[in-house]
């Protein structure tokens, strides 16, 4: 099993469905007013570079809700690459508290942490991976239809958020299509991990520009904002461009039964109208709830696994 959990590539099928089921049940445990005391005494410190609400809340309240404990880290305190290097935080993390979940910019830093570190780390989000979101949206998608199954659209930026999606798609075998402008599409070094991936599970993976091509048929519609955190210089740019790419009534048209998903936060009126957003096949607020569980069973995972500091 991998210490840390940075890619839902670096994973089999087999250990992503145990951790999607034990999602599943720590929720529905959640509902029932149980909270098992998995994780009494851990802690994890949360290193976050970008402003976060998801990411921060579920974290803390869920490893507190495991019976651990959770310390906020923020950059102008740690100083990576101006006080200390990689190195000595993750080496002094790893002397300290049992688990580091990081939400950076770069993604090689959070991989110099976790090289550096012997505690497991987590990916709460960088610009290259999101996978603590893409285990939140499986879990949505697995409770309505088996994922095998299921023909997942994402219309937008190809960004982390479809990087993640692509790379569990091809880990599950799972049929996704993503629909971009041209310049925007996924990593190539993304596409190709997958493409390689779903070479041996049978994913089916369709690049396409058309959003009608990739949304007809599918069973789920997904997209994300058009400027991510970073590219607000480029905003006005980017409202031009993706505007063919904006989840409307139009678009919905061609996939009526399709459930929408978006992993917030959301630009109202830009890449989804807020008509679709709030209506009846909207699962944005289930999406959001399943990083709570999704994330304890994440760290149940690492951290049961990991002997306590």
């Amino acid at each position: 099993m991998p210490k840390d959990f940075l890619t839902v590539a670096d994973w089999t099928a087999s250990e992503l469905g145990e951790i999607l089921s034990r999602a599943q049940t720590l929720r529905e445990l959640h509902r029932a007013g149980e909270r098992p005391q998995t994780l009494l005494g851990r802690t994890l410190a949360m290193y976050f570079e970008k402003p976060s609400l998801r990411t921060h809340v579920t974290f803390e309240a869920g490893i507190e809700q495991l019976g651990g404990h959770a310390v906020l880290l923020r950059p102008e305190q740690v100083g990576i690459g101006t006080r200390e290097s990689p190195r000595d935080v993750a080496l002094n993390l790893s002397r300290w508290v049992d688990g580091l979940m990081a939400r950076t910019f770069s993604h090689e830093l959070l991989e110099q942490l976790a090289q550096e570190a012997s505690i497991p780390v987590i990916n709460g989000l960088t610009d290259l991976l999101h996978p603590c979101q893409a285990m939140a949206d499986l879990q949505t998608i697995a409770a309505i239809m088996e994922p095998g199954e299921a023909v997942v659209a994402f219309v937008g930026d190809g960004n982390n958020v479809s990087h993640s999606l692509m790379l569990l798609s091809a880990v599950m075998g799972m049929k996704i299509r993503i629909a971009t402008p041209q310049g925007h599409q996924p990593a190539v070094e993304i596409q190709r991990q997958a493409e390689g991936i779903a070479s041996s599970t049978g994913a089916q993976i369709l690049l396409t520009e058309d959003p009608f091509e990739a949304v007809i048929g599918s069973n789920f519609i997904y997209t994300d904002t058009w400027t991510s955190m970073g590219q607000e210089d480029e905003a006005e740019l980017r409202r031009q461009i993706f505007a063919p790419y904006q989840v409307n009534q139009k678009l919905v048209e061609v996939a009526p039964e399709a459930w929408l998903m978006h992993c917030l936060p959301a630009h109202r009126g830009e890449e989804i109208t807020s008509e679709l957003l709030d209506g009846g096949q909207s699962l944005i607020y289930e999406q959001a709830e399943n990083r709570l569980h999704a994330q304890k069973a994440v760290l149940e995972r690492l951290l049961v696994a990991t002997p306590p500091t």
